[in-house]
């Protein structure tokens, strides 16, 4: 099956974590994704969405690529649902863009692995590592990753 047409401008990736939300957005050609912020979780009042929301609208995007962390097998866990409710959430707040998923297996590993290789250690690892991963999460889809649903 060939991949839907992407929208052309501007989009966000998010890597959604239980402590942090990584965000990386593109260049307005989709070409490629750069990092933009690592926002605190915020279950309860949903200021991370609140920021989220005002990124997209600051930067003009076009839509949001959302990470399903499936297990290395292909299965949804907790995980997954988490992500799947984030997205919901954004969607409600951004419509009419589109929210897609794209499967993240292994890309915080990625990132993790190339911010060592890059010598990002330690504490300064920790504070980046969630938009590396969006970085990851965001150029696979930029790249012709099909998105899943």
């Amino acid at each position: 099956m060939a991949p839907e047409p992407r929208q052309a401008g501007v989009w966000f990736g998010v890597d959604v974590g239980s402590v942090r939300v990584g965000v990386a957005r593109s260049d307005p050609r989709g070409v490629l994704a750069v990092p933009v912020a690592s926002l605190r979780r915020d279950r309860r009042l949903g200021s991370d969405l609140d920021e989220l929301a005002a990124l997209l609208s600051e930067h003009d995007a076009v839509g949001v690529v959302i990470g399903l962390p499936q297990t290395l097998a292909g299965r949804a866990g907790a995980a997954v649902q988490d992500a799947r409710e984030y997205g919901r959430a954004v969607a409600a707040r951004i419509a009419p863009r589109p929210v897609v998923y794209v499967d993240e297996r292994l890309t915080t590993v990625l990132a993790q692995r190339n911010l060592r290789s890059s010598g990002v250690r330690g504490r300064a690892k920790r504070s980046v590592v969630d938009q590396a991963a969006a970085v990851e999460i965001l150029q696979s889809y930029l790249d012709g990753s099909t998105s899943t649903t």
